[in-house]
Formats: structure tokens, sequence, C-alpha cells
């Protein structure tokens, strides 16, 4: 691989001008999950650690690098995991803290550009053009960006500097762990043609198992085959989309963060479960989740969508328009329980449910009261909103169990 073709840098020394027009950064953190753990775990560093569910059907969220070269990756049955790295130290998601690192880190890129479009809590696009007169070249910027991170932050990132959103992401993958690649704009078809064609966005399992069968292994093959025959073995859009990329044509621009549109929370059970009364708990568990999330990041929504798979799989969705939004974790279960005893599943195993919030704005910082009759009284009031932001307060101060429904609290033995 040629010096020009693609760079690795641990800082700004000596970095030249071949990033010149390169101005869209992709930041992914390095086993970001994991990496959050770790900064109240120092013990456990350098040592394989998984995090993820710890019941039977929970699923990997994140490794750290140890535990990854034994073969854990996201998004695997803990229970494999398990099995292969019977050593490695599991840790429950704490969700919390990994919004509140990401809400750190975002505020980071956006003290660089306004341009900052995130991918999830552990990623983003920037278009740093504007930045370049301020702060230097784009590499630079980069550099500048992982040494906050890790100052600020305490953990690490690993950014790729390119011509377009599509090779700036392969740039920061390649980087991976704590590193920095540039893609000069003169390299990027050098830089391309040798991956295998699984790197190129939307190339997944079947798509791939239909090029190979045509003998193309490598983005270059896709390069130096007709668009004709892509788009008749793949579709023409599909087709299309991948004889542009593979010469690195990508017209994307970095579109700034919205806000999110949705919030949600799901859970699979240990076990299929056909008692209705569990089932409600849960959905108020999840309501309870969903609504401190929505208070942590200062947004309302109006649409409750709830989310049932059943045993065998299939899976149901309902939803429900509320008045006016709301981040309270009363009126979203009222609405999901609903919507639930709606269904009538009262005898169907059911597997895993889920509580959405769509259509969310910010809040406005109003107080929004509700009133109920007290019988034998005038109208009371009771600020629902209010309570569930002490007891946000209470939880992030001495634990997350310190403060539930009653409902939801486990009884002990004799109780």
């Amino acid at each position: 691989m040629s010096r020009s073709q693609i760079r690795r840098q641990s800082g700004p020394t000596g970095l030249g001008s071949d990033d010149a027009g390169c101005t869209i950064l992709h930041i992914d953190m390095d086993a970001f999950y994991a990496s959050v753990e770790l900064l109240t775990r120092p013990e456990l560093v350098g040592t394989p650690v998984i995090v993820g569910g710890s019941g039977s059907r929970g699923v990997v969220l994140s490794a750290t690098y140890e535990a990854r070269a034994l073969g854990v990756h996201s998004a695997m049955p803990m229970s494999r995991a398990r099995r292969i790295a019977p050593d490695a130290t599991v840790i429950e998601p704490q969700h919390h803290r990994y919004s509140e690192v990401s809400a750190g880190v975002m505020a980071i890129f956006n003290s660089v550009t306004p341009l900052v479009e995130p991918l999830s809590l552990d990623e983003a696009f920037l278009d740093v053009a504007g930045a370049v007169r301020r702060l230097g070249a784009p590499s630079r910027i980069g550099e500048l960006i992982r040494a906050r991170v890790h100052d600020e932050q305490g953990i690490t990132c690993s950014v790729g500097v390119a011509t377009t959103k599509f090779v700036a992401k392969l740039a920061s993958t390649r980087a991976k762990p704590d590193g920095l690649l540039v893609v000069p704009g003169d390299e990027v078809i050098e830089f391309l043609h040798p991956l295998p064609v699984a790197a190129l966005w939307g190339v997944g399992a079947k798509t791939e198992e239909v090029l190979v069968r045509l003998g193309l292994r490598t983005v270059g093959d896709i390069a130096h085959t007709s668009v004709e025959t892509l788009r008749r073995a793949l579709g023409n859009a599909a087709g299309t989309h991948l004889a542009e990329l593979s010469w690195g044509r990508d017209p994307r621009s970095v579109t700034p963060d919205v806000g999110e549109r949705s919030m949600g929370a799901e859970e699979t059970f240990a076990r299929d479960i056909d008692d209705p009364e569990v089932v409600l708990r849960e959905f108020l568990r999840l309501s309870h989740k969903v609504a401190a999330r929505l208070r942590s990041h200062g947004s309302v929504g109006r649409t409750v969508v709830i989310k049932v798979r059943m045993a065998d799989f299939s899976t149901l969705t309902r939803s429900r328009t509320l008045p006016e939004p709301t981040d309270v974790a009363r009126e979203i279960y009222d609405v999901a329980a609903e919507l639930y005893d709606a269904l009538g599943l009262q005898r169907v195993r059911i597997r895993l449910v889920g509580v959405r919030l769509e259509g969310l704005i910010q809040a406005d910082g109003g107080e929004r009261q509700l009133t109920f009759d007290v019988p034998g009284d005038a109208p009371a009031t009771l600020d629902w909103r209010a309570a569930e932001q002490a007891a946000d307060r209470l939880r992030a101060r001495y634990g997350h169990s310190v403060v539930q429904p009653a409902r939801l609290v486990d009884p002990g033995p004799g109780d």
C-alpha cells in the first residue's frame, strides 16, 4: 500500500497536503459501550469484556478488542459469546451512561462544525470545510477531535478523512482502533478496488452471494463490470448504486442532525410469556425507561407505538397519537396497555415486547399537570411530570433501583 494512498496518523506532525479537499470526516468511537463501562472499571482494561444482556436470550451489545480477538462480536447471542470467551467479564448495559457520554462527544463535534450528521450514539459524519481556515487541514481537525474525545470523555475514536461519506466511513473502519486514515482524492480508486464486495454499502449476505456467483469478489471486479450486467443481476437501482460506489462516486452531503424522530426500548423475555400481568408489567417498565430517556434529551413525543413478538416470531405493532406530546411514563404506559389489551393476546405466548414514542419535538419546559377526582373532595392535582423528574434525580444520585413504581418492586420472601 503506497504512502500516498492512505496514511495512518498518530498525531499532527508531518501532515502534508494530500488531504486537500478531504473535508468529510467519519468518526466512530472504539468499542463504545465497552469503553464507557471501563471508565468506572479500570481494573478490567486490557482484558476481555462483553457488554450485553445476561439472560439466556441476551445478545452482545459491545465487546473489548481483547474479547473480539477471541471471536466475540456485537449481535452475537450471549450464550455463544460465553462459550467462546468463558473467562470474559460480562456487564449488563447501562444505557443512561452511554447517552451521557454520547452527548459529550456530540458537543465536541458541534464545537468544530455545525454540519454534524449523527448515525448513532457513537458515530457521525462531519463536513469540516468551513472549519479549515480556523482550525487547519482536515487531518489536523481529525486529530484535534481525537485528542478532545480522549481528554474530555476518556475514550478513543477512529477517524476517516476523505472527499465523500462512503470513503470516509471505510477509512475509519480501516483505522480502528484509535487511528486516523486519510484517503486522498486522487487515490480513491487505488484504495477501493482491492476491497471485498461486502465493503460496499448495500451489499448484504444475499447480494454478496449473487455477486460471487457472477465471479465478482472485489470492488474492482464490480467497477469493471458493465452497468447493464449489474442491473440484470441486482435490479436497476441496486446495480446502478453499486456501479457508482465502485468508482468512489457518492454525491450525498452531510445532513445536520434534526433530532431523533423516535425513542424506544424493547425486551426479550427469558422464556415465552402467556401471563398478561407479566406482559403489562414489562410495558410499564419500558414506558418508564423511554420516558426517562426522553426527559434526558429534552424531547417529547405524540405517537405511542407498541411492538409484540410472539413465540413463532410473528410480530404485531399498534400505535395511537396523543392530543399533545408527552414525556410522562404514566401517559405512555396507559396508551401502551390499552393497545396491548385491544390485541386480545391473553393466551398467546409472547417472546418480546417494545414501546416507542414517535413524532419527537423539543420540550418547551412548561409545567404540565394531570387532574384526577378524589371522592368526596374537590378535584386534586398531581404533577406526574414533576414526580418523575424528581425520581430521575434520585436515580442519578443513588442508582436506578432506588425509585420505581410499586408494581415493579419484586417482593421478597414472605412479603
